[in-house]
């Protein structure tokens, strides 16, 4: 198994993140990257001005991480923009692989916001999209 130092010595720039808020969550999501499903993920602009995760830009490396802290694969940040949840599109939510209509993702999606900071139909997001680079095996 690949260590967490030796996957950040080769993608110095990296962030590390972990997809989800939930061990079941952040798997899913994981399968839905390796799968080729999900392509895109959203999170909720506060966050990061708040001192949190660093704001992605495009050809930037990621470490997504395992819910253990263990690295689970690389992506690479292909477009950033920002837009109000109620201006996300089907084709950006159709992106994310987690849900087959755009109302499907609304409704995830806020129930996600709603417990994690609040929800609001204005509320601004950050929308990615990626593409993976590397996988560490799916030993999650």
């Amino acid at each position: 198994m690949v260590t967490l130092k030796e996957v950040q010595r080769r993608y110095p720039e990296a962030v590390t993140f972990t997809f989800g808020d939930t061990a079941a969550l952040c798997a899913d999501l994981l399968g839905l990257v390796r799968s080729g499903a999900k392509r895109a993920t959203c999170g909720a602009l506060r966050d990061f001005e708040t001192g949190g995760e660093a704001l992605p830009v495009a050809g930037r490396h990621d470490i997504a991480l395992n819910w253990d802290g263990t690295p689970a694969l690389v992506i690479r940040t292909v477009e950033v923009t920002q837009r109000r949840f109620c201006e996300v599109d089907e084709d950006f939510a159709l992106a994310e692989g987690e849900n087959e209509t755009l109302a499907g993702w609304q409704a995830g999606h806020r129930a996600y916001f709603e417990r994690n900071g609040g929800w609001g139909e204005n509320m601004m997001l950050v929308c990615e999209r990626f593409e993976l680079v590397e996988d560490f095996g799916g030993n999650i």
